[in-house]
């Protein structure tokens, strides 16, 4: 350790890289440069930190330390937890200045990259975060069931004697199980004894944040601490020692209802409740995401990158680049340290001019429901705070598809692949503008951006080269998406038939302009309800509008008959039709929704022929896929098209498609 660090116990490092730390707790007092890390609490270590202090000064000739000194002490120290293979950092609303001196401290002995804040539950303390652009650092919550249970299975600790509570390392309460509880009976007397004590004595006490010490899960208000207080535990005798622990057992089994009294992780609703109860400041209630009011797909799908800080505003970037540079080839830091982060910091700063802070997270999995497909991906988001406007500015950035990086994968010149990178880059822009005619609802603005990266893909002529990617930037989108709708929303009648209707009119469009997977024509792997469109509610919680965040694989299908896509336009709602409440209704509104928009598009065509048959004029034309064919394609395909028969093949093929569904059910059961 540091000269200039004062380590009190352990040190719970472990000589091997995984796990990095056997499970402790620790205080850290970074105005004394100390970490207590002996066994206990927090509260016990802040009591061994003065006794040592009382020592020091009694060798010294100096008197004790004073009342008002040892509460200064108490209040100046830091929690600390030590997982298996991170340091976490337990912030204090009101003291953010001294947690972040603790952070500095601490990096003196720790990569950054392993100190961690625990979940930012408390507005100042997220705020506080966020100012240093470090959301990043803030411990994820687990993101699937398997992650959920190891994280229950995780938080098992212990006072001073046996592992028998679930410990919430954010209010500092430790929930004891009735089976936990009930475990105690295979204990001798002795240990008994001493672990009853332990749970009178916590259970009774009120931790700095005004939180119990130790609190019984799903236990009803007849079992309490009061139960504990009566008895003197450690003078009992062997056979009293026995009947009072059966009668408390008693009392504890009666006080949970069956089904919360075993730590089943398979039953739901306790795992749920104990996860809730673990992760949040009150039990049962969930804690809140890091940017509140994003859309439930984005939760737990965003990894927070390292950006930087601005400070009288100038620009400090995050002290973990620093350490990708000393050691280029971590895998951790590859993973987390990544250069584009930087390079749209810059291109915010040129736009914004003074910003007081910026996270920016990458987007862990594609959201719709196709996945990521080839080319140079890559979705961000972005939460932008200037000084004039309290209002985060929250932006999506997709990098371009076809980009220099991917043309130079395919073996091409560094030449050759700029020029198609730019023509891409128009085809993008005019496909975004031919969408925006047709009628489709589109962001209302989309920016273009450029970034400089450091070339080291497949093509050996140009590793090092500095190349410049295109990325297109557009407003955050509140709403959710199609595809990832509660099913209880659908048990109102009124939101599913207003639901039914957008969604109408927001698959005629899409029709029209032949959205589809492949680029290669006459395929039609129709890209509809899969993760693009997102649904704005009105105040009422009623479906208003849809708007599409990404018109990806438009005009990717301009040739065939409309009438071949329909069975991809009744798939919305098949596959929701037997939660819906009135499917037959829901069915009528959607197909009401897309006869509507069908034909106002028609009509505003044929009403203006020459606003769109002139639109792309000016562009290159050929037949073998230029966007001024495609549209030619498309126009005189939405001209020739009856939307009434459209709509009525959609019908019919439902109908016959629920019908078959129906028998085969009937046949499963024989």
């Amino acid at each position: 350790m540091p000269d200039n660090l004062t380590i009190i116990g352990t040190w719970p490092r472990l000589p091997v890289i995984k796990p990095r730390y056997k499970k402790a707790v620790g205080t850290i007092f970074p105005n004394l440069s100390t970490i207590v890390v002996v066994p206990g609490i927090h509260a016990t270590q802040r009591v061994e930190l003065i006794d040592h202090l009382n020592n020091e000064r009694q060798k010294k000739g100096q008197p004790k330390l004073s009342k008002q000194e040892e509460d200064k002490l108490i209040e100046d120290g830091v929690d600390l937890f030590f997982e298996e293979n991170n340091i976490l950092i337990r912030p204090q609303p009101s003291r953010m200045d001294l947690v972040f001196k603790a952070d500095e401290l601490l990096q003196i002995v720790e990569s950054k990259l392993r100190i961690k804040f625990l979940h930012a539950t408390d507005k100042d303390v997220l705020i506080a975060i966020k100012k240093r652009g470090e959301c990043w650092r803030i411990n994820p919550l687990p993101r699937s069931a398997e992650e959920i249970i190891k994280w229950i299975q995780s938080s098992k600790t212990s006072i001073s004697h046996g592992q028998i509570y679930y410990h919430n390392m954010i209010t500092g309460t430790r929930y004891l199980t009735y089976e936990n509880f009930a475990s105690l009976s295979k204990l001798t007397d002795p240990e008994l004894a001493v672990q009853l004590d332990e749970i009178k004595i916590y259970s009774g006490k009120l931790n700095r944040s005004d939180f119990p010490e130790v609190s019984f899960f799903q236990a009803d208000m007849s079992f309490n601490t009061q139960l504990f207080a009566q008895y003197d535990f450690l003078k009992m005798s062997s056979e009293e020692l026995r009947r009072v622990f059966e009668e408390l057992r008693e009392k504890f089994e009666s006080a949970v209802t069956p089904e919360m009294r075993y730590e089943a992780f398979d039953n739901l609703k306790w795992r749920n409740l104990m996860y809730s109860a673990l992760i949040s400041h009150e039990e049962g209630e969930v804690a809140d995401s890091i940017l509140r009011g994003l859309s439930p797909e984005y939760f737990m799908q965003l990894e927070w990158l390292p950006g930087g800080r601005f400070e009288k505003g100038e620009l400090i970037f995050d002290s973990i680049f620093d350490e990708f540079e000393r050691d280029p080839l971590s895998p951790e830091l590859i993973a987390i340290c990544d250069i584009k982060a930087r390079s749209f910091i810059f291109n915010f700063m040129r736009e914004y001019g003074d910003i007081e802070y910026i996270n920016i997270a990458r987007v862990s999995s594609s959201l719709s429901e196709r996945g990521f497909s080839a080319g140079h991906r890559g979705v961000y988001l972005t939460e932008v705070v200037i000084p004039a406007d309290s209002k985060p500015i929250v932006k999506i950035i997709r990098m371009q598809k076809w980009d220099v990086w991917g043309h130079l994968n395919e073996g091409k010149t560094l030449g050759d692949a700029m020029i198609e990178a730019a023509e891409y880059s128009e085809y993008v822009l005019d496909r975004r503008l031919a969408c925006r005619q047709i009628g489709m609802n589109l962001p209302p603005k989309i920016l273009m951006h450029r970034l400089s990266e450091i070339y080291n893909g497949t093509n050996n002529v140009y590793k090092g080269q500095t190349i410049w990617s295109t990325y297109f930037e557009r407003d955050y989108l509140p709403g959710i998406s199609t595809d990832k709708i509660s099913r209880i929303k659908y048990k109102n009648k009124d939101y599913s038939h207003k639901f039914g209707w957008v969604l109408g009119k927001a698959a005629a469009a899409n029709m029209i302009i032949g959205r589809t997977k492949s680029e290669i024509p006459n395929t039609l792997f129709v890209l509809f309800d899969d993760g693009d469109e997102i649904v704005v509610e009105d105040d009422n919680g009623i479906p208003s509008y849809i708007i599409i965040g990404d018109p990806t694989g438009s005009f990717g299908n301009y040739l065939s008959p409309l009438e071949n896509f329909v069975e991809s336009y009744a798939k919305p709602i098949i596959k929701r039709w037997n939660y819906l409440p009135e499917p037959l209704d829901f069915m009528e509104a959607y197909l009401d929704g897309f006869i509507y928009e069908f034909s106002e598009i028609q009509n505003e065509y044929r009403e203006r022929r020459r606003a769109f048959d002139t639109l792309f004029k000016h562009r290159k034309r050929h037949e073998g896929g230029s966007l001024a064919y495609r549209w030619e394609c498309v126009l005189q395909r939405l001209d020739n098209t009856n939307p009434m028969d459209i709509a009525n093949l959609i019908r019919e093929l439902t109908i016959n498609k629920v019908n078959n569904q129906k028998k085969e059910q009937v046949v499963d059961i024989k």
